[in-house]
């Protein structure tokens, strides 16, 4: 149940609620695409348009408390769904109007020209990835589907802690499937991540292991987030975690001091760069895998172990 008060603080942090327990937030690559000043890595990477991206979560609450998440983990592991399960077709259609809503003002905006803000207002991406891990809402498959049957492609990002709800998703499988690792072995997953159940990097290796099988039905993607004097180490034991999962692509990105993140590390902990990059080029030659594109901006590298053929998905 999201209480009043934070209500307010999320408001104010322009977020929208959608019904008892979904959120949408408008990405800063969506505003700056948007103006004409370029896009975010994923249309580097993958061709997806950032005007028409929804970055959203069916869920506030997450089964980790990591240090470096941005959010305020007060609330962000607090119970939820107290209320009730939405619908996945009705939360789906308060995010697509929520979009619109957070983004009407740039229909005005003189640097955004007035083809691209109406197709801002059809939007045909989604990011299921905002706050929370999305596999704690049990209709994730669902909802999956009911953005496939507006034409959506669909990205969600999810900690892997539940192997068992990542395997539903064979039913109704997204675009992509991103989990998220930020540590190569337990010992350091424990520290960074700080999960809140139990088992849970036992639950990470076994989602691991499935993503072969997972493959063969959706785009599949490790995300490194790289912590400066805290993970960036054992090149060999991330590559381990490649080996065993073969995903399709690999991205090795730079932990960002924003948010919350600033009460518990320091800017310090932000690597450049060019410390991402070369500390990809380790992680890619113990795993067989080579760097194939990167976002300066974003501190983000893509790794692939080959080119994969129509990597680039273009939407028009």
């Amino acid at each position: 149940m999201i209480t009043a008060d934070v209500r307010l603080i999320l408001k104010r942090q322009q977020y929208e609620t959608v019904g008892s327990h979904s959120r949408v937030k408008t990405c800063h690559w969506t505003k700056s695409d948007l103006r004409g000043e370029g896009g975010c890595y994923k249309s580097r990477f993958y061709g997806i348009n950032s005007h028409q991206c929804i970055q959203m979560t069916p869920t506030f609450t997450c089964n980790n408390a990591c240090v470096f998440c941005w959010r305020d983990l007060r609330y962000h592991t607090e119970p939820a769904m107290e209320n009730g399960i939405d619908k996945p077709a009705d939360i789906v259609e308060g995010t697509i109007e929520a979009q619109r809503r957070l983004l009407s003002g740039f229909g005005g905006n003189e640097k955004t020209p007035s083809e691209k803000f109406e197709r801002a207002m059809a939007p045909q991406h989604v990011a299921i990835s905002l706050d929370g891990e999305p596999t704690l809402y049990p209709k994730l498959a669902e909802l999956v589907n009911e953005y496939r049957k507006r034409n959506f492609s669909t990205f969600v990002v999810s900690n892997g802690l539940l192997p068992e709800r990542i395997e539903k998703l064979l039913e109704e499988p997204p675009t992509q499937l991103y989990i998220s690792v930020d540590a190569p072995n337990e010992e350091l997953f424990n520290v960074i991540d700080r999960p809140i159940i139990k088992n849970a990097w036992q639950g990470l290796v076994k989602t691991l292991g499935m993503l072969p099988k997972l493959r063969e039905k959706m785009r599949t993607v490790l995300r490194f987030t790289l912590i400066k004097g805290m993970n960036m180490v054992y090149p060999g034991q991330w590559a381990q975690i490649i080996k065993m999962s073969q995903p399709m692509f690999v991205e090795v990105k730079a932990y960002m001091w924003v948010g919350m993140s600033r009460e518990r590390l320091e800017q310090e902990n932000m690597p450049l760069h060019d410390e991402v990059r070369q500390f990809a080029l380790e992680i890619a030659r113990h795993a067989g895998y080579r760097l194939v594109d990167e976002h300066e901006p974003s501190r983000v590298v893509l790794l692939m172990k080959e080119d994969f053929e129509g990597r680039v998905m273009k939407f028009d």
